[in-house]
């Protein structure tokens, strides 16, 4: 008889540790405000979102920092991942050994601002640029010199 009221204690108290751990998620994820991270990788791509640790490592509605080296007045630009041409999903999960660096953006920062009252930055609210087409590139002929 010991042993069997022994389990049923350690039984509810599973229960209600497991009952805790969800409400403290729940909350966290609804009531709390959210905070932006950046993440730069080692290809030298940085990205910005909500952090997501577990299961996973990445980025929930992750944007990215896009050079565009020809524009001399406006060399950087943030695109929201999901409007990206070939149409990703909203979550960007990270292979956490190709993390160089990553910190939480203060919340009165411009960027941080800017995710705030435009969440989507949709394509009407800010340009996408089309895809480069890129043309082929035709092998040289053969010639004794070439050799």
């Amino acid at each position: 008889m010991s042993i069997n009221k022994t389990n049923k204690i350690l039984l509810i108290v599973v229960i209600v540790l497991l009952v805790l751990l969800t409400g403290f998620v729940i909350v966290r994820e609804l009531v709390g405000k959210p905070t932006y991270t950046a993440v730069y990788l080692k290809t030298g791509d940085l990205y910005f979102g909500k952090l997501v640790r577990f299961p996973y490592f990445g980025l929930k509605q992750p944007y990215l920092l896009q050079v565009n080296q020809t524009n001399q007045q406006n060399p950087l630009s943030v695109q929201r991942f999901k409007n990206v041409f070939w149409g990703p999903s909203d979550i960007l999960k990270i292979n956490r050994s190709e993390v160089v660096w990553y910190t939480t953006l203060r919340d009165d920062s411009d960027l941080a601002k800017v995710f705030t009252e435009n969440p989507d930055l949709l394509p009407a609210a800010q340009p996408q640029q089309a895809p480069v087409q890129q043309q082929p590139v035709q092998p040289e002929p053969q010639t004794e010199e070439n050799n």
